[in-house]
């Protein structure tokens, strides 16, 4: 089949690739000038099973409320508007023990076949890109454990091979950790990664160029028809390339793309802040990757460099950095690697927009419309996500069942209706 596929961040890449295994004649269509330029730029690395879970969670009202207005706060509301307001609505209301546990499970299904697949290609392809072994969440206080044991109780049920570390065992994964630091306990995933995004993008998109995928960059796709929806237009004056299928993985641009099919998609643009700097002592970084729970800040080590990301914001300016939330980057780096990076010069400062649906999982699978699919709303999520997604959309495009249960991962659960 001809397959048109929109976007070339990690989620279009490796849709492309798996669909051109297949024997597809895929084309990708992306609006900037090379790949993975927008949320597979600077993300955190962390590539992990465990801590791919929804945000709207029991108790996580309580706890953004607690912290909204503290300069440290892992969540900031600018300036945001009717349909942000909306978004938080669904997402509070998605918060409950029942659709938490659902939710939860069905991104821990994904994750774990994403997991797997993601090594596969690395394995396979030889693709050398950074990437180290190991995940651990700090846990300030007791508050912090409290919280976690929905989501830890998930985890067990499915089997999920983690690890309850005290401080002193903590310490003993990860020595450069600051003992002044207060630690209540922490969790060790030792089957997660941290990577490098980016490069595995770009590593894989010559993977597929060899298999014959062509890409248009700078070649923003208009909305689709819905008298041909299956019709790629870049200009307004351009006639129309005519595909078999299309799989819609732009990012935030999704939901705006699929509105003339009558698809309404929840999507938000959750920002998020990272900051990139050389490794000043090896000794004083961390050897894999940690994620601060109380600050949602996560720290990895990526080569010889140590990227610090998080400061979620809704609302707001897409390209404005917002002070405080770069400051408190910084602020929990120093609290548990301090001198551990240069920070005083050739800092990499990156925001970028994640496209997040409010319950928490994203949409893989089909549309309703005939012949258009999705794959799309991965959240902060899309790295951990990308492969998996990529294979089991493509299986379904080629009319194969997928090797895990959908259940949970489609439109039907947002009672979207065209």
């Amino acid at each position: 089949m001809k397959v048109a596929v929109i976007g070339a961040g990690v989620i279009g890449i490796t849709t492309a690739y798996e669909l051109a295994t297949l024997g597809h004649q895929v084309s990708v269509f992306e609006r900037n000038g090379a790949a993975a330029e927008e949320c597979s730029f600077a993300n955190t690395g962390i590539a992990s099973v465990g801590y791919a879970a929804p945000w709207a969670r029991p108790g996580m009202v309580k706890h953004v409320l607690a912290h909204l207005w503290q300069r440290d706060t892992p969540l900031r509301i600018s300036s945001p508007s009717m349909a942000d307001w909306r978004w938080l609505w669904q997402m509070r209301k998605a918060c409950n023990p029942t659709t938490f546990a659902r939710n939860r499970g069905s991104m821990l299904r994904l994750a774990e076949y994403s997991s797997h697949r993601m090594r596969t290609l690395t394995d396979t392809l030889s693709l050398e890109h950074e990437r180290s072994k190991g995940l651990m969440l700090l846990l300030r206080t007791e508050r912090d454990i409290k919280l976690m044991q929905d989501s830890l109780q998930v985890m067990r049920d499915a089997g999920l091979s983690f690890k309850t570390l005290s401080a002193e065992e903590a310490r003993g994964i990860e020595p450069a950790l600051n003992p002044e630091t207060a630690m209540a306990q922490a969790i060790h995933f030792p089957e997660d990664e941290v990577g490098n995004c980016r490069q595995f993008t770009l590593l894989l998109k010559s993977e597929a160029e060899s298999l014959g995928v062509e890409f248009h960059f700078n070649s923003g796709v208009l909305p689709l028809s819905s008298a041909q929806p299956k019709t790629i237009r870049t200009t307004h004056q351009d006639m129309g390339e005519k595909f078999d299928a299309v799989v819609v993985c732009a990012g935030l641009a999704s939901a705006q793309l699929l509105r003339p099919l009558g698809l309404r998609i929840p999507l938000a643009a959750v920002h998020g802040y990272a900051i990139s700097a050389a490794v000043r002592e090896p000794l004083d970084a961390p050897r894999s990757g940690v994620i601060d729970e109380q600050y949602k800040v996560a720290i990895s080590r990526l080569g010889q460099r140590v990227r610090v990301s998080g400061g979620s914001e809704i609302g707001g300016n897409a390209k404005r950095h917002d002070p405080n939330s770069v400051k408190t980057l910084y602020r929990v780096l120093d609290n548990w690697f301090p001198g551990a990076a240069r920070t005083q010069d050739n800092v990499q400062v990156w925001k970028g927009s994640r496209p997040m649906l409010p319950d928490g999982p994203p949409l893989v699978g089909a549309s309703g419309v005939s012949g258009v699919w999705l794959n799309l709303g991965h959240g902060a999520s899309g790295w951990a996500l990308a492969c998996g997604s990529a294979r089991v959309v493509a299986d379904s495009i080629n009319g194969k069942s997928p090797d895990i249960d959908l259940q949970g991962l489609g439109l039907e659960r947002l009672h979207l209706q065209r």
